[in-house]
């Protein structure tokens, strides 16, 4: 039954939602809208089961002495206070809430983010050995973007920035869209792998 239970509303809702969005009539559009607020309540009920995880997982961390232990008091502490002063205080502009997050979380996310420039350049440089003709191709359309993007470009050829244009307007534009299909067909099919029970993964150690 632990196996049953969880497929039998993952099928109904799922299907529930997929006549919703084909068949938007009752009781299918009341169905579906009930669902999806149902969701909403779900998602923030996992908010709170994630915030009990984070504390249980660092406070074990402590007493155990586990690897890089430090940082736990930190993620904590910095929880906790959060926490604290936005349920006293707001989150609008100018609480306290709001300076901490402006001058403390927004920088350090800054940074993180900062760090993925060298992790980039490093693939970069991997990535545009001109071993073959494909990595050939990469290297020369990247490298007259870079040279279409300064000034310089345009100095050596007035038409390299046009070049970089219509690179970025219709071979990126090209593939972005060809990557974003295919990430959608995989959620599709995903999805109803979840829905017809094939993927159980979710289920965890349910049996």
């Amino acid at each position: 039954m632990r196996l049953v239970i969880p497929l039998a509303i993952t099928f109904t809702a799922g299907m529930i939602m997929i006549l919703n969005f084909f068949i938007p009539h009752q009781p299918f559009a009341f169905l579906g809208e009930h669902l999806q607020e149902w969701y909403m309540i779900v998602a923030s009920g996992a908010i709170f089961l994630g915030t009990a995880n984070l504390l249980h997982v660092h406070v074990r961390k402590m007493k155990l002495r586990l690897r890089n232990w430090q940082y736990s008091p930190v993620t904590i502490i910095g929880l906790v206070v959060m926490l604290i002063l936005g349920l006293i205080y707001g989150v609008e502009e100018g609480k306290p809430f709001d300076y901490l997050f402006m001058n403390m979380v927004a920088p350090m996310g800054a940074t993180m983010f900062s760090l993925l420039a060298f992790f980039v350049a490093s693939a970069a440089f991997r990535a545009f050995r001109a071993s073959n003709w494909r990595a050939t191709l990469l290297l020369s359309s990247a490298f007259l973007v870079m040279l279409g993007q300064v000034p310089i470009g345009a100095m050596i050829w007035n038409k390299i920035p046009l070049a970089k244009v219509w690179l970025m307007a219709i071979p990126n534009t090209a593939g972005q869209r060809a990557v974003m299909i295919g990430a959608a067909m995989g959620v599709v099919a995903t999805s109803l792998r979840m829905i017809f029970g094939i993927e159980r993964s979710y289920l965890g150690g349910a049996d």
